[in-house]
């Protein structure tokens, strides 16, 4: 009962101060002076989240174009092609996550990445006509290492989504849609892939959420993200080290929880209609 009256005594502070700031004081009062200094450094924090936001943004959009053709490669490809990406995705997977960040960001040459980012990115235009994308050139070489490792690491895994999710399509489907002239990249295209990607949703939500998680990894390599910049401030008052931890993982909380609701939503509303979701 007595840790009800300091939280009643804050609600009643925060109506009265018309729900728009509590202040620093206020909140050193009720709950100490480490709880004071967590919300004193809220924006810190807040701005690690962003950057873990962007950053598993990022990683998930480079996993899912690389890890979409993997898969589709798996499935109906052969030869050569099938058994690279099979045994690179087995590499990948087989590896450590911190190892393969750290190798993006002391061993692998950022500047080539970007020169073969640049000439994908023209090669499409080239092909298909103006595009609104750019290679970025003023972005920090950690969070491009971080976003290219957890990038590769998702892609190995999403590629397995996406072959299962290809599988699970009645060969039959593939015959009839030859039957009536179609080819077999077309059946692919416009037949397997949409009903393969509506498929994946729930294989994909569960991807989603480990690479919001793993990229509190990119702390190794000096990328100022959520669990970065929460380390920087429980070295600076030690006493307030269990705050700083509550206080980060009830924002990865919020995080996870509003990326599932999200992909819940999404795959019921994108559910093939006589499929459960």
């Amino acid at each position: 009962m007595d840790s009800v009256v300091p939280v009643t005594e804050l609600l009643t502070a925060i109506l009265a101060e018309q729900l728009l700031f509590v202040g620093e004081e206020t909140v050193g009062h009720y709950f100490g002076e480490d709880w004071e200094f967590v919300y004193r450094n809220r924006e810190y924090l807040l701005w690690g989240t962003v950057i873990t936001i962007v950053l598993t943004l990022t990683s998930i959009l480079v996993g899912f174009l690389a890890g979409f053709p993997a898969g589709a490669i798996e499935a109906y490809g052969s030869g050569y092609s099938q058994a690279f990406v099979r045994k690179f995705g087995v590499l990948l997977r087989g590896t450590p996550i911190l190892v393969i960040m750290i190798f993006t960001y002391f061993v692998l040459p950022i500047e080539i990445v970007l020169g073969a980012a640049e000439f994908a990115l023209r090669s499409i235009e080239f092909l298909l006509g103006p595009t609104p994308f750019t290679v970025p050139t003023d972005v920090p070489e950690a969070f491009l290492a971080a976003t290219i490792a957890l990038g590769l690491r998702s892609a190995a895994y999403q590629s397995q989504i996406f072959r299962g999710a290809l599988g699970s399509i009645d060969e039959g489907q593939m015959e009839a849609a030859r039957s009536i002239g179609m080819s077999r990249l077309e059946t692919i295209r416009h037949v397997m892939v949409p009903q393969a990607l509506r498929r994946s949703v729930p294989g994909f939500q569960n991807e989603f959420t480990i690479v919001l998680k793993d990229t509190s990894i990119a702390f190794a390599i000096g990328l100022g993200e959520l669990l970065k910049r929460s380390h920087d401030l429980f070295t600076q008052q030690t006493t307030a080290v269990l705050e700083v931890i509550l206080f980060i993982s009830l924002l990865y909380f919020v995080l996870t929880f509003g990326t599932n609701r999200t992909l819940d939503y999404v795959s019921n509303r994108f559910a093939i209609p006589g499929e459960s979701s």
